[in-house]
């Protein structure tokens, strides 16, 4: 996390509490609490309205404004429902993200934009599959992975792939990839990859190897990732 990230956070986690321990914001922030202390001293030399001492914790002297968000309700509606949908059906780490940003954009509006208009919601129920957090860092970092993956009423096959995004249709989650093997595109639903392991070995997009060209070939519009 880059230090300008984390004294945003800190502001954050300090906006939604009354008082605020340095060890806490050590464990939310996986920092030594001596880094905590330096970026608290920084704030408050920069003009955050920090209160507070080490040992005994720190609160904000006043409510502190970020820009108002200029969201209607519409909008507000759709971002929480997109929030609570990646909460349900993406990866634990995802699912906190979703929340933090939930309340990141919740302490920022006013009270009556705090309402949801309308009861929609997407529960969770323990839909998180173990492959999606590694699959989805190796996407991120562009490194190679080697699948056992179960074919419906097929035997199970092992592939290499270069990963290039997840899907999600509604009911399953699919990794796009090229496929070394069959030195093509394919798709692999998640929960038929029996087990997988990502390999050191990065991968370079090509024209031919690339997102686009899986948007291509499934027949997706042209300006899709535009």
């Amino acid at each position: 996390m880059r230090r300008a990230d984390r004294l945003f956070q800190i502001v954050q986690l300090l906006r939604g509490r009354r008082l605020t321990t340095a060890r806490w914001l050590a464990e939310q922030l996986e920092i030594s609490e001596r880094t905590v202390y330096r970026d608290i001293r920084d704030l408050m030399l920069s003009g955050v309205p920090i209160e507070g001492e080490a040992g005994v914790g720190y609160t904000l002297r006043h409510k502190l404004d970020l820009p108002p968000l200029m969201f209607d309700r519409e909008e507000l509606t759709a971002l929480r429902l997109g929030a609570e949908m990646a909460g349900a059906w993406s990866d634990p780490q995802l699912a906190r993200a979703a929340q933090t940003a939930l309340a990141k954009i919740n302490s920022a509006l006013p009270s009556d934009l705090r309402r949801p208009t309308a009861a929609m919601y997407a529960p969770c129920y323990n839909n998180h599959d173990a492959a999606f957090g590694p699959l989805r860092n190796a996407i991120d970092n562009q490194l190679e992975v080697e699948l056992q993956y179960r074919k419906p009423d097929g035997p199970i096959e092992s592939r290499k792939v270069l990963p290039l995004a997840l899907f999600f249709w509604g009911k399953h989650w699919t990794l796009a990839a090229w496929c070394e093997l069959r030195q093509d595109h394919r798709h692999f639903r998640l929960e038929r990859i029996l087990s997988f392991k990502v390999l050191e070995q990065r991968f370079v997009s090509t024209p031919e190897r690339s997102l686009r060209a899986w948007m291509k070939a499934a027949g997706a519009p042209a300006d899709a990732l535009d």
